[in-house]
C-alpha cells in the first residue's frame, strides 16, 4: 500500500520520459524524481551520500569490486564519497533519490550513539527493502511539494525524519558509525576529504593514514573495506571522473586535461580513460566539440 501510494505520487511529478532519455524533478529540498522509459548502458559518476529508492524497473550499481543489484521497493544508502559505474538494467524505470544530509545525521548522535557499536563491518553502499515507516515518511516528504507553506515549516521535521529512520534501519550502519568521530568510517570519510580536495598529487599511505589518526596498514584495510576499493584505485577513478568533466565542458584538450588531473603521461592517461569508459577521451572531445 504505501509503495503504491509513493509511486502515484512520483510519476505525478515528472513527466512521462520518451526516446530513452532520462527525466528529472526536484520537487523537495534535496529531492529528486528520476523517470526513464528504457534501459540504459554503464555511467561512471561520484555518488555523495545519498538514498535511492526503487519505485519500478531494476538498476545495477558497481562500486569498486562490489556490484549491487536493486529493484522495486528497495533502497541504495550511500555514506560517503564513491566513484560508481550504474546502469539501468529494467525499465519503465522510477526512483526517488534523496541527500543525505550528514550534519542531519550527526545531530542525532545523542539518541542513536548506542546503536553505532553494531556497525563496524558495515560498507559505504547498501541495499534493502524499505520498510512502511520510511515509505510513508518519503511519501509525506514528497507531498509537502503541494503547498509550499507546509514545506517550508515541515519540510525540515519531515526530512530528519526519514534521516533519524535510516539511521535506525537495519542498512544503517555505516551512517551509525560515521556520527562517532573515533570510528573508521569518520577517519575514511576524512581520508576521502583529502583525497578530492587534491587529486593531483600523489599519494603516501603512511601519511594519509597518519593524518586521519590510523597506522598504515589498518588505513589501508578499512578503506578498502568501507569503499570496496584502495586509496590509490579512489583517487584514479576520481582523477579520471574529472578529465572526463573537463574534456565535456569543451574548456581542455586530451593533454591539457591529462595534466590538469595529475598524470604526467598523456598515453597513459589515454589507456586508462578508454579502459574506464570504452571510449578514446579524443571522442569526448570530439562530441564536445560537434
Amino acid at each position: 500500500m504505501y509503495l503504491e501510494r509513493l509511486i502515484e505520487q512520483a510519476s505525478r511529478r515528472v513527466p512521462a520520459a520518451e526516446n530513452g532519455h532520462q527525466h528529472a524533478a526536484q520537487p523537495m529540498n534535496g529531492l529528486q524524481v528520476l523517470r526513464q522509459n528504457v534501459p540504459s548502458s554503464f555511467e561512471a559518476s561520484l555518488y555523495k551520500p545519498v538514498l535511492c529508492l526503487i519505485l519500478r524497473g531494476e538498476k545495477q550499481v558497481s562500486i569498486g569490486e562490489r556490484t549491487l543489484s536493486f529493484g522495486p521497493g528497495e533502497c541504495l544508502l550511500v555514506s560517503h564519497d564513491v566513484p560508481v559505474c550504474s546502469r539501468i538494467t529494467k525499465a519503465p524505470y522510477l526512483a526517488l533519490v534523496l541527500d543525505v544530509d550528514v550534519a542531519t545525521v550527526r545531530e542525532l548522535y545523542d539518541k542513536v550513539a548506542e546503536s553505532a557499536l553494531d556497525s563496524e563491518r558495515a560498507r559505504a553502499a547498501e541495499t534493502h527493502q524499505a520498510d512502511p515507516g520510511l515509505l510513508d515518511a518519503l511519501r509525506r516528504y514528497l507531498a509537502l511539494a503541494d503547498s509550499p507553506t507546509d514545506a517550508k515549516v515541515l519540510g525540515p521535521l519531515t526530512s530528519k525524519e526519514i534521516h533519524y529512520r535510516l539511521l535506525v534501519a537495519p542498512f544503517g550502519g555505516m551512517l551509525r558509525s560515521l556520527i562517532r568521530h573515533d570510528s573508521n568510517a569518520s577517519a575514511i570519510a576524512r581520508a576521502i576529504g583529502h583525497i578530492r580536495a587534491d587529486i593531483r598529487s600523489p599519494i603516501a599511505v603512511p601519511d594519509l593514514a597518519r593524518r586521519v589518526g590510523m597506522s598504515a596498514s589498518s588505513f589501508h584495510k578499512h578503506f578498502k573495506t568501507i569503499t570496496s576499493t584502495t586509496p590509490l584505485q579512489y583517487q584514479k577513478e576520481l582523477r579520471l571522473l574529472e578529465a572526463r568533466r573537463l574534456l565535456k565542458t569543451g574548456g581542455a584538450s586530451v593533454t591539457t586535461a591529462a595534466f590538469d588531473v595529475g598524470y604526467e603521461s598523456p598515453s597513459q592517461f589515454s589507456r586508462e580513460y578508454a579502459r574506464k569508459f570504452g571510449v578514446p577521451p579524443s571522442r569526448d572531445l570530439a562530441n564536445t566539440s560537434g
